[in-house]
């Protein structure tokens, strides 16, 4: 599952990215289905991503993996949240606080498990590196959504393309 979340998440995002871009090319973005389906992509990407902070996790039994984790899940739904209300418009508004720290939570989380998986040599030093550009790239415009999605992708890559541990080596 860890290969399939590292490449299909970013993947989702990266589509959430373009459709965004087209959506507004009227001037007007929502109330498409151009913005239904990058919403709906970045949610299944956000849910794949916590499952990915699970993953990661499970090899790194500890409270600080735990933790980070539970910041993973709690920032995703957050977002998840957020994005149901991006489509339904009778869906009730998250609080403004939760808004601003649940997304800053997942971030770290997640981050956090990536760290832990360079430091255990599994992934390169690199890696969280790229994450972390992506994700600041986020707020600074949802425009570069899609910078940031390769940039996410290029950094879990490694997750991606890791053999599984104890899987013998291809000739």
């Amino acid at each position: 599952m860890t290969k399939f979340a590292a490449l299909v998440a970013p993947a989702l995002m990266l589509f959430y990215g373009v459709t965004r871009y087209f959506d507004g090319l009227d001037g007007d973005r929502g109330n498409s289905w151009l913005w239904d389906a990058g919403h709906v992509a970045f949610f299944f990407a956000i849910v794949l991503f916590a499952v990915l902070g699970e993953t990661v996790r499970r090899r790194h039994p500890g409270v600080m993996t735990t933790v980070a984790e539970a910041a993973t899940v709690f920032g995703a739904a957050c977002f998840l949240w957020v994005i149901t209300g991006d489509i339904f418009d009778s869906w009730p508004a998250l609080p403004s606080m939760l808004q601003m720290v649940g997304p800053v939570l997942f971030q770290l989380g997640l981050l956090t498990l990536l760290v832990r998986e360079a430091v255990a040599r599994r992934v390169p030093a690199w890696s969280p590196l790229l994450v972390l550009l992506g994700f600041v790239a986020i707020p600074i415009s949802l425009d570069l959504l899609p910078l940031a999605a390769v940039l996410v992708g290029a950094g879990l890559a490694p997750l991606a393309l890791r053999r599984r541990e104890g899987a013998p080596a291809r000739a």
